[in-house]
């Protein structure tokens, strides 16, 4: 870790690698220590130079996240969940982007972080239903707001920039289909914002303490649907084409045509197209005001996000993405998460201790569950043996997380901590709880794990869902929980 003299404030910027991180540490270099904050370790020493500082912080880990955060003053928060951190990978999006920046808030409260910037999204004043893009982007406000370090949020719509996927998306539809069919979806309006504008309203909001504990709405100069954006488009490429809109959503479809011609990855079209969907133009605010004094037009950002040929210049992950792919695929690790109702008088360790208590009663009479002294639990199927050992990690479990090592067993591979580990997270208040397996080494063979143990601990987790809304459906029926409170028993 590089050790910076400067009297200069400190910057922490999560999601450094992509093409907003990567603007904007170019733009506070002048006037701050930046530090970027990977959980690639191939990015983190490839990047490092003398003049910048990479820390390797895996923000599923929270104590790597707070060794990420140390020394620093201020945290910008640019992370979203849209590429793999395991070789196997269980659950939605939006949970891993809450357990992430939960731990990242925790970690910037307990670092004594001065202000946190988070980049969000535009939502449309009709807020039910929203789509689960912008509700995943909502929650994500939820829970960096949710500790004494003010958070600052800029929502923005559509970024016009070098490297953007969505503007490769755009850039490939436009170059291949000369005629366009469009659902009619595609009037509704959005106000796309310049990359460089948006570097802009971060910076001037970046230690700024009228700007502490405020949201604001940011945007270029023009609304526009996403068919004019089309039109836009091909008049900035010199090209010539023709669109015609038919009286139908068809998101489906409109999903897998993107997908084809699009050439992006099926995961990235999905909040894309289900964000477009909606109406969403910039509610006035000074910022935004602010923000329009040289704001750029669509089609200047747009001419400087592309080269000469009309492609999109390249997005600054790529270079190390197969690196990165290879390191994973050697880890051979599994991450699974998944989000469930916490009974209104629960807490982590009874939502952990009920889950002790709940697995021996699957139906599986060789099963057995038994919990010593100092809560290390013995998975035991008869006449077998023991299929994992979890020791419960008192030190790291704090108010709302329980953690626990899975330390052996027949299905784990490694002694000690290094087999994985168990959590039981509470976020949003307290309504919810994740349920996370993180670094977990299976010791059956891949293909084999694959078909077998990960898909019977995702039928366990929706088995201990069911349980836990029928426990938070009787504590509204009832006004108490009909489970003991007090640990499982041993």
């Amino acid at each position: 870790m590089v050790e910076s003299m400067s009297s200069r404030p400190t910057v922490a910027v999560a999601g450094a690698t992509g093409s907003v991180g990567t603007a904007l540490r170019e733009a506070l270099r002048e006037e701050y220590d930046v530090v970027g904050l990977t959980r690639s370790p191939v990015r983190a020493r490839a990047n490092a130079t003398a003049s910048e500082e990479w820390r390797h912080a895996d923000l599923f880990d929270p104590y790597a996240v707070r060794e990420g955060l140390e020394g620093a003053d201020y945290a910008i928060y640019l992370v979203h969940s849209m590429l793999p951190s395991a070789r196997l990978t269980q659950g939605q999006a939006a949970d891993l982007d809450l357990l992430q920046a939960d731990n990242f808030v925790r970690a910037a409260e307990a670092e004594g972080i001065e202000q946190i910037l988070y980049l969000g999204a535009l939502v449309p004043k009709d807020q039910s239903p929203l789509p689960a893009p912008l509700r995943r982007r909502l929650e994500m406000e939820q829970v960096l707001a949710s500790t004494s370090v003010p958070l600052t949020t800029l929502r923005a719509g559509l970024v016009v920039g070098a490297g953007g996927t969505w503007l490769s998306m755009l850039l490939n539809l436009v170059r291949r289909l000369p005629v366009m069919v469009l659902p009619s979806w595609t009037r509704a309006e959005t106000q796309p914002i310049a990359l460089r504008d948006v570097v802009r309203g971060l910076k001037k909001s970046l230690g700024t303490p009228s700007t502490y504990e405020a949201t604001y709405d940011v945007g270029g100069p023009d609304a526009m649907s996403y068919r004019e954006m089309l039109l836009r488009t091909a008049d900035v490429l010199g090209l010539r084409r023709r669109t015609t809109t038919v009286p139908m959503e068809s998101p489906r479809l409109s999903k897998l045509w993107i997908w084809l011609f699009g050439s992006v990855p099926w995961a990235l079209v999905t909040p894309v197209v289900d964000s477009l969907r909606f109406q969403t133009r910039v509610q006035p605010n000074e910022m935004h005001q602010w923000l329009q004094n040289g704001a750029l037009s669509f089609e200047e950002a747009l001419e400087a996000a592309v080269d000469d040929t009309g492609h999109p210049l390249p997005n600054p992950r790529d270079e190390l993405r197969e690196r990165e792919d290879a390191v994973i695929r050697d880890q051979s690790v599994v991450r699974s998460v998944q989000r469930m109702p916490c009974p209104p008088e629960f807490t982590a360790r009874d939502v952990a201790d009920e889950y002790l208590r709940w697995l021996p009663r699957l139906g599986w009479p060789a099963l057995r569950v038994h919990v010593e002294h100092g809560r290390v639990a013995h998975f035991e199927l008869r006449p077998v043996g023991t299929l994992l050992r979890l020791r419960f990690a008192a030190d790291r479990s704090p108010e709302g997380r329980q953690l626990f090592f899975v330390t052996g067993g027949m299905l784990a591979k490694g002694e000690g901590e290094r087999s994985g580990r168990l959590e039981f997270r509470q976020v949003l208040g307290g309504t919810s709880v994740l349920a996370a397996i993180h670094d977990f080494s299976p010791r059956l063979p891949w293909y084999v794990y694959n078909s077998t143990q990960a898909l019977a601990h995702l039928v366990v987790m929706w088995g201990f869902r069911q349980h836990l809304e029928r426990l938070t459906a009787q504590q509204s029926e009832t006004g108490s929980v009909s489970s003991a409170l007090h640990g499982p028993s041993s």
